[in-house]
């Protein structure tokens, strides 16, 4: 968790109206998709979802240079080649790499 999702919540735990840090009108909340799915519909976007986030933010920490491990291990998975198999593979700044490296412009 980030410091800006932890101050969020702590705030969210002072205004609470039940014993649940997030809540909607003081009952617990019983699906995030519904809240994320409003969300999108209200910014006008398509096709975003919980798991499209959560596929975004490991492609982010990974352009970053996170390793795998650490993505794996923030994610929650069981090991890193889930990590790799579905979340990290598309890192911009390591295709930039890959395309770099792959330059046939030089070849004659």
């Amino acid at each position: 968790m980030n410091s800006g999702a932890r101050a969020a919540l702590m705030t969210a735990k002072e205004a609470a109206l039940s014993d649940r840090v997030i809540e909607w009108a003081g009952a617990p909340v019983t699906s995030i998709r519904k809240g994320v799915q409003r969300a999108v519909n209200s910014a006008c976007l398509k096709d975003v979802s919980p798991d499209v986030l959560r596929q975004t933010s490991a492609v982010h920490m990974a352009d970053a240079g996170m390793p795998v491990s650490e993505i794996s291990q923030y994610l929650g998975h069981s090991n890193v080649l889930v990590t790799a198999r579905f979340h990290a593979w598309d890192s911009p700044s390591q295709l930039r790499r890959a395309a770099d490296v792959s330059d046939f412009t030089t070849l004659r």
